[in-house]
This record gives C-alpha cells, sequence and structure tokens, in this order.
C-alpha cells in the first residue's frame, strides 16, 4: 500500500462564538498553521497500528501501539489519550467496517504546526485527516465523538474565510469576501490560557436566554457586515455590538472591560471566552501595539495576514 499525507488548516473563529451552536451565521478564518498526518504501511503477520504526534517544535510528546481488531492499547503509557484515539479509531469503523482490514503494519505520524495550548484545532485537524484517511464525513465523525458546530472542521478544508452556518443542523459554508482593506490594522493576541471548548459549550446549553432567535439573528447581520464593511471605524464599531450582545448573553464583562479598559482599539474574544486567541484592532505601529500587550504580560501578538490563511490548500 502506499504512503499517504493529510492536512488541515487550524481556525479561528470571528463572529458568531456559542449562537453559531444554534443557528446563528459565523464567520470563520482558517489558518497558515496546522495539522499534518502521514500514514505508512508494511506487511505483518501481526498487524499493528504505531501513532506518534509531533508538537510543533519537532518534539515527539505522544507514542502509542494499538492492535487493529478493537483498537486497544498494547501498554497503557498515557490513558486520556489513549482512550481518546481508541475513541476515534472505533467511531470510524463503525462509519467505515472495511477500516483497517489488511494484513499491514500501519505507521501513524501527526505534527502540529501551532502550540497545543493554542486552541487552534489539534482535534478539529486530526478528526479531519483521520476522516479523510478512512474516507468517512469529518462531520459525522465530529458529531459521533467531540461534538460542536463543525466550523473547526470546515475551517480545516478551506482556501480562506468562511461564512458558517447550521441551517436544519446540517452545515453550510461558503467563501466569505472577508479580506478588508485595513486587514494591517487586526491583529490576534494569545491570552495564556487554553479554554475546554466542550466544558463551555456545556455552560451555555444552561444558561436561560429570553429573545435568543433576536440575539441570533443580531450576530447573523454583524455577520455579513463585518465581510462587506470598508472601513476599521465600521469594523470596530460591530466589535463593540457583537461584545454588548455576547456579554449580556453571559452573563460575564468583555474582555477588554475586565483586562485592557485603557487600550486605544476594539478588542473580541475568539471561540470560548476567557482564554485561547482574542482579535485587537490598532491603528497605531505593529510596534505600539506589541508594546502595550506585552506590557501587561501578553507574549503574542500575531498580524491578521500571518496567520489568516488564504490560498490553495495544502
Amino acid at each position: 500500500m502506499r504512503d499517504q499525507y493529510f492536512y488541515g488548516h487550524g481556525k479561528l473563529l470571528l463572529s458568531g462564538e456559542y449562537l453559531v451552536l444554534d443557528g446563528a451565521e459565523a464567520l470563520a478564518l482558517p489558518t497558515t498553521v496546522g495539522q499534518s498526518m502521514t500514514i505508512k504501511y508494511r506487511q505483518s503477520y501481526q498487524p499493528m497500528l504505531n501513532w506518534k504526534s509531533y508538537d510543533h517544535s519537532g518534539k515527539l510528546w505522544f507514542e502509542s501501539d494499538f492492535e487493529l481488531w478493537h483498537f486497544e492499547p498494547v501498554r497503557i503509557v498515557d490513558e486520556e489519550k489513549q482512550r481518546f484515539i481508541q475513541k476515534v479509531l472505533k467511531m470510524v469503523r463503525t462509519l467505515n467496517p472495511h477500516f483497517l482490514r489488511e494484513d499491514v503494519d500501519v505507521l501513524v505520524e501527526t505534527k502540529l504546526e501551532f502550540p497545543i495550548d493554542w486552541g487552534l484545532g489539534s482535534s478539529s485537524t486530526l478528526l479531519y485527516n483521520v476522516a479523510q484517511w478512512a474516507y468517512v464525513s469529518p462531520f459525522e465523525l465530529l458529531n459521533r465523538s467531540l461534538g460542536g458546530s463543525g466550523y473547526d472542521v470546515a475551517c480545516a478544508q478551506s482556501m480562506g474565510p468562511i461564512n458558517y452556518q447550521l441551517i436544519d443542523r446540517k452545515p453550510q459554508w461558503s467563501a466569505a469576501s472577508f479580506d478588508p482593506k485595513f486587514k494591517d490594522e487586526i491583529f490576534f493576541i494569545y491570552l495564556g490560557k487554553k479554554q475546554d471548548s466542550r466544558e463551555a459549550v456545556a455552560k451555555y446549553r444552561e444558561l436561560k436566554i429570553d429573545n435568543k432567535k433576536t440575539y441570533i439573528d443580531q450576530i447573523s447581520l454583524i455577520t455579513k457586515e463585518m465581510c462587506t464593511t470598508g472601513e476599521i471605524s465600521s469594523f470596530d464599531r460591530l466589535v463593540r455590538e457583537h461584545e454588548k450582545i455576547m456579554s449580556e448573553i453571559l452573563g460575564i464583562p468583555t474582555l477588554k472591560e475586565s483586562k485592557f479598559s485603557d487600550y486605544w482599539g476594539e478588542i473580541k474574544s475568539l471561540g470560548a471566552w476567557g482564554g485561547d486567541f482574542a482579535l485587537v484592532t490598532s491603528e497605531k505601529s505593529f510596534a505600539e501595539t506589541r508594546e502595550y500587550f506585552i506590557s501587561r504580560g501578553i507574549e503574542t501578538i500575531i498580524p491578521f495576514s500571518e496567520i489568516v490563511h488564504r490560498g490553495k490548500l495544502n
């Protein structure tokens, strides 16, 4: 059997966090960094699967052997990670009964291009790659394993920004015309705390939200306007409106109110509130903007053009 190679882009959710689960239109951005997966095969009388995962620096951070009947680990080395991989592979076998039935050893190597604690989609890119490998739907695999809206899986396979929406609980997305002329005034900061998306979604599901349909419509409209606005002042207004709505729904202050009240531009939480990445706008120089956030303990600030993927899919 021939060697195989798969690749999925990471993701940033620019608008529609939480409410995308209930049908709001969201603006999602595939990133220039993602995760690759290489598959190699060799003939064997006692077939095994050897799994190796490497981080962004090339360091091996996980390795395990699995038998191919029930994908049981040969020995316990990291039970949580082993059970996750086993769960994914068993679900794939359910969706495709012919998956890994040959008398061959299987060598899997995954390689991240971003720090795992950045929250750019280490799990979603893995699920996308595995689904491509096994000829199954990545959305079906996501639904039966991690759950979620699926925008991250759509980003994994997209060539640029997308408008994403669940219509009758089915994923729909299309290329978004989001290439603002003021993109040099947009940056992304890493807040230093990886959020548990499943936990954040669970807490959101517990909320009693009055007039949810109104909020969904408002966020969908903001998403559309973000894709068409030509001025940074208009984009900043949309960011403020979006943050205000989500603050009302979640019952917590916005990121700018709570941590950066003296910042001159706008700040928007991305994805689960409280960690991972945030978008910031700034009409000042990159050096001045960077200096502000470094003085407040933020070490990672990335310009829009360096992290948002546009172009041919790997």
